[in-house]
């Protein structure tokens, strides 16, 4: 029976069921081997995008932009300079207007509240393309990336190292969804959000999973079918750049931490790489990265989903 998701929202991926993402990502391979074939599918045709930017965006602009005209709809791109909540208006009032004009808003902003006043305020269905909690568009396409490389997700292990960010938090929604146990490696005082954590943990016992944080990245990387990193500062922390390359230096994704995990794991990266601090370019390099898979199926995932909710 395929899951009905015409109108939903997706502000995290604890708001999806199990059998939500399957379907999201059974609908990805579809979509990206007819694209593979050549064949047009316009299932939004005639359908508008407002895509609401308050950070600038490589892989989130273009994947929505090129995807949403491939689904032969129309993708508006909108900085918060081109709308007036710049100038006051509220989110509410934003969103209520957009609803009017368009079938779908994806937003990447600043904070998390602003996403889900979206999703209260909007008629039509409201997507997370980030905010400081979450990054469930990245969450979906790594699992999509692991399902195609390793025919599965449940019974994998999946090493997080660096910071326990936006991204750790989607991995751990994401893992502990689809039973895949997930160890994260972070310094003092830089783990997980601890409500994200419970949660997490929550849901892989009902999944049959485990998932672990630790200050360890010998731990994380141990056994793991897929180790993964991410910038050490992210957007909006540039001036904490310097303090954080000290702590994090122990974190570094390299030849010596890719001993510790098993011979045919996969290398991941949301992207961009500050390459020499996260990850040396030998691992990035290496035949074991995915790391630009990872990045093509941020627009064959996001597809799926705006197929799907739109």
């Amino acid at each position: 029976m395929a899951v009905n998701m015409k109108g939903k929202s997706l502000a995290s991926l604890y708001d999806l069921t199990r059998e939500e993402i399957e379907e999201i990502l059974k609908t990805s391979e579809f979509l990206k081997l007819q694209l593979l074939r050549g064949q047009e599918h316009p299932l939004l045709k005639g359908k508008t995008l407002a895509m609401i930017f308050e950070k600038p965006s490589t892989r989130t602009r273009i994947s929505f932009e090129v995807g949403m005209w491939q689904l032969g709809g129309y993708a508006l791109y909108l900085s918060a300079s081109d709308l007036q909540l710049g100038r006051g208006e509220t989110i509410a009032d934003t969103a209520q207007v957009l609803s009017r004009y368009v079938n779908g808003i994806m937003a990447r902003v600043f904070k998390h509240q602003t996403i889900l006043d979206l999703v209260k305020f909007s008629k039509v269905p409201v997507i997370n393309g980030l905010s400081d909690l979450t990054h469930p568009c990245q969450g979906l396409a790594d699992l999509f990336t692991i399902y195609e490389k390793k025919g599965k997700l449940s019974g994998l292990k999946l090493g997080y190292v660096g910071d326990g960010n936006n991204v750790a938090h989607s991995l751990l929604y994401g893992c502990s969804k689809v039973g895949m146990d997930m160890t994260l490696a972070c310094p003092k005082g830089y783990e997980p959000n601890s409500e994200v954590v419970s949660k997490a943990k929550e849901e892989a016992k009902r999944n049959g999973c485990k998932i672990n944080v630790t200050n360890n990245p010998k731990e994380a990387a141990r056994g793991a079918d897929i180790i993964y990193t991410d910038v050490w500062a992210s957007m909006g922390q540039e001036k904490e750049h310097e303090k954080r390359v000290k702590i994090f230096k122990p974190y570094q994704v390299n030849g010596q931490l890719v001993k510790e995990v098993k011979e045919d794991y996969l290398f991941m990266h949301c992207l961009p790489a500050h390459r020499g601090e996260e990850v040396t370019d030998e691992v990035a390099d290496s035949k074991n990265s995915v790391i630009f898979d990872q990045a093509e199926n941020r627009m064959h995932t996001q597809k799926a989903l705006m197929a799907l909710m739109m």
